[in-house]
């Protein structure tokens, strides 16, 4: 259901919608979406779960597989993960981090942007060992909040997205959190 939901999304928009395209799109009667979920708010936010959870994860990957030299080499690595699920994941383009549903979608206290700022900050502490503090909390959160608009731009202008945009996204905020922390350019 979860996976008919996405290909819906990514074909009709959230607008149009509904728990008997996801049954028809799956392949199960309707009470069987509804046994699990009330309405298309609550599928598509379970969509948008997974899709953080696959984004969290593949980037932990990441930083497990490949050594990187400098943070900002991490950062790329984000944002080229961001890119890579934009084009790749079913229902990841519109639902983006369920701010077409729910600006509170992964948890009722905290916009999703901060949330999934907390995670990638947790991550470049374990890697990088910078310094945990409130300024690194409020400039990841900038950064995520800028590089979410600006990638979201590079795909409304080019559907693989816009490869000049993405590279302004990487260069923004390479030059946003070392000012922000305080780092030395190619500090690692």
């Amino acid at each position: 259901m979860l996976d008919a939901c996405a290909d819906l999304l990514d074909e009709i928009g959230y607008e149009a919608l509904s728990t008997t395209r996801i049954a028809e799109r799956a392949k199960v009667a309707i009470g069987s979406v509804y046994q699990f979920f009330p309405d298309k708010r609550a599928i598509t936010q379970e969509v948008t779960r997974r899709n953080v959870e696959q984004f969290v994860s593949r980037v932990g990957a990441r930083f497990l597989e490949e050594d990187y030299r400098d943070w900002w080499e991490a950062v790329d690595a984000i944002i080229e993960e961001y890119v890579d699920m934009h084009r790749t994941v079913p229902g990841f383009k519109s639902l983006h981090f369920g701010d077409v549903v729910d600006l509170n979608l992964l948890d009722s206290d905290s916009e999703n942007n901060t949330v999934i700022a907390g995670r990638l900050r947790g991550l470049l502490l374990k890697e990088f060992g910078l310094a945990d503090s409130h300024e690194l909390d409020v400039a990841m959160l900038v950064a995520v909040e800028a590089g979410d608009a600006v990638l979201k731009l590079a795909f409304r202008r080019h559907p693989d997205g816009d490869p000049e945009i993405i590279s302004a996204a990487k260069l923004l905020i390479r030059e946003f959190l070392p000012r922000q922390l305080n780092l030395a350019p190619g500090s690692g």
